[in-house]
């Protein structure tokens, strides 16, 4: 496998395995869409954290695979690509990219599909599409600029130049820098700590947030509004409320 899920406290972590890079092959594409949706279905996956080992988050496409596709087979391969990417992006928890090393090209859209990120302080980001003669192609000419904004993004994107870890921080890209050696348990301990809440609401939340991105803010406080409202039919909502009424804020214990 080049790429395996796997559970410990409510977190799930999609852990990339495909040395020496973690290249993003055909076959890791569509096995990370696979265990976006098995991380979906899963009641006991509560969170997930996106890692690919202690050396290297991914550092792009498999070059060769993609030289030996023709218009054609990229016509053809491209939307595959972009739903794998979507699914992780679309997993209704919170989801957080634990990135050492290198996320340059699909390794960076990949952790573009996060929530959040936590950096190493080696880390370097970017995407060097460009110096192929390409853009990105899995959401990161989308993502990217969402992100960080259009300027910064189209900087990163015409340059094809990487970012350090702190530069990343300092422009929005990362949400955390941290010694090498701490990036997974931090993010495992992040992901954790949401496990333990509610998951409807968290996925309200998620789910308000993204959805209003894509659209006007009437819309947006529409479908805030239907979330907000959905959930006071939730156990979750009882126990919330009861908890802070009878005991205090923050100390409500969510199923």
């Amino acid at each position: 496998m080049t790429a395996n899920l796997e559970v410990r406290d409510g977190v799930g972590t999609i852990r990339l395995d495909r040395p020496p890079m973690n290249a993003l092959d055909v076959a890791t594409q569509d096995r990370l869409r696979e265990l976006a949706e098995e991380a979906t279905r899963r009641d006991d996956v509560r969170a997930v954290v996106l890692y690919g080992g202690e050396k290297v988050f991914a550092a792009g496409a498999d070059i060769k695979e993609m030289q030996a596709m023709d218009h054609t087979a990229m016509v053809v391969r491209s939307k595959a690509l972009q739903d794998s990417f979507t699914a992780v992006a679309r997993i209704p928890k919170p989801v957080v990219a634990a990135v050492t090393g290198y996320a340059l090209g699909g390794g960076c859209e990949l952790a573009l599909c996060a929530d959040f990120r936590i950096a190493a302080d080696n880390a370097k980001l970017g995407q060097p599409e460009i110096l192929l003669g390409l853009i990105p192609g899995a959401g990161g000419t989308q993502r990217l600029a969402r992100l960080v904004g259009p300027s910064r993004a189209k900087d990163l994107i015409f340059t094809g130049r990487h970012v350090r870890a702190e530069e990343a921080l300092t422009i929005g890209l990362v949400d955390r820098v941290v010694p090498a050696a701490e990036v997974y348990e931090q993010a495992h301990a992040w992901a954790a700590g949401l496990a333990k809440g509610p998951a409807l609401a968290l996925r309200a939340a998620k789910e308000s947030i993204d959805a209003g991105l894509e659209t006007d803010i009437d819309t947006g406080l529409t479908i805030e509004r239907n979330w907000f409202a959905g959930l006071f039919a939730t156990e979750d909502r009882e126990r919330g409320m009861r908890s802070f009424v009878e005991e205090g804020p923050g100390k409500a214990k969510f199923l």
